[in-house]
């Protein structure tokens, strides 16, 4: 027998899901148009705050460039994630779509900081701007915008990815709402601020999902349990196995978006050992996690009884 020491058995069940969500040519198609959206709401939204000078117009289009880059990196990681696993990456390159993941809500945190920063300068000293042409450019954008929710909501719930440039985008629809009402309020009433509070509603629709993105994807990076899988029920699952005497070493994390992975070392009877059950046992164990909490990459280790004194003490 064969392990990570002198006994055991190792094997890997079921099957690595194929980027989970992360390079399906969908996935890719609904990004590119998101990106093209993206671009031509930033040029009308550049073009916008030259013509009417509104800080909320400058505000989300700054927004929108970052979702720019952020889609782009978005889509870049995807094409990048399909790549195949090698001798140096043993995973392929799945795990660059949270790391673009993580990087967008870097980038959206430092634009919502600018914009609040710049909002809070211009409270006292509004500039003047043509309530009319600000709302006509933010119903542009804001129709744009619509167009790439619809397009990248099927995708949201699958890639981390995905969602993290459906967020964006959503951000950004909620912008244009943002600039357009204070547009209606400044042609009707003359209320110049209404640009300036514009902005700060901006600013704080930024903020908690891009929070929680880049929660989402640390929880990722420093291999958190996979949100969904309780390690106690599982344990309890593995030891209710025929031929199982106990269950330690229990590690699950997340290699990307809808790709948990889980590893043990499982201590069985010595007949299961000695009787060639060892894979029948393994079938088992990796169709209860897979049934049970959906991992299809799993990994056990097979330990007779009398090797407990052979482990680490930090071994649990």
């Amino acid at each position: 027998m064969t392990g990570a020491h002198d006994h055991g058995v190792r094997r890997q069940g079921g099957h690595q899901h194929a980027g989970a969500g992360a390079g399906r040519p969908g996935y890719r198609g609904r990004l590119a148009v998101a990106l093209a959206l993206g671009v031509f709401v930033l040029l009308v939204e550049i073009v916008g705050a030259a013509v009417t000078g509104s800080l909320a117009l400058f505000a989300d289009a700054g927004h929108v460039l970052t979702d720019v880059v952020g889609v782009g990196l978005a889509l870049a990681a995807v094409s990048y994630a399909t790549r195949p696993p090698s001798s140096r990456r043993t995973f392929g390159t799945l795990r660059a779509e949270v790391l673009a993941a993580a990087f967008n809500a870097l980038l959206l945190l430092g634009v919502a900081g600018y914009v609040l920063v710049e909002s809070v300068r211009r409270w006292d000293e509004p500039d003047a701007i043509s309530g009319t042409a600000l709302a006509l450019f933010a119903g542009i954008g804001l129709l744009a915008n619509a167009i790439g929710l619809l397009v990248l909501r099927k995708g949201a719930g699958d890639s981390l990815n995905v969602r993290g440039a459906y967020l964006e985008v959503l951000g950004d629809l909620l912008g244009s709402v943002a600039a357009l009402s204070a547009g209606i309020v400044i042609a009707v009433t003359g209320w110049e601020l209404a640009d300036v509070v514009a902005s700060l509603v901006i600013a704080g629709l930024m903020v908690p999902r891009t929070v929680l993105l880049l929660r989402d994807s640390l929880h990722v990076l420093m291999e958190g349990t996979p949100r969904g899988i309780d390690l106690a029920e599982v344990r309890r699952h593995l030891r209710e196995v025929p031929g199982v005497l106990d269950v330690h070493d229990l590690h699950a994390w997340t290699i990307t978006s809808g790709v948990p992975v889980l590893s043990a070392h499982v201590v069985v009877a010595d007949e299961v050992l000695h009787s060639g059950g060892a894979g029948p046992l393994l079938d088992r164990l990796c169709g209860c996690v897979g049934d049970h909490f959906d991992v299809a990459h799993s990994t056990f280790q097979l330990e007779p009884a009398e090797h407990a004194g052979h482990e680490d003490p930090t071994h649990e």
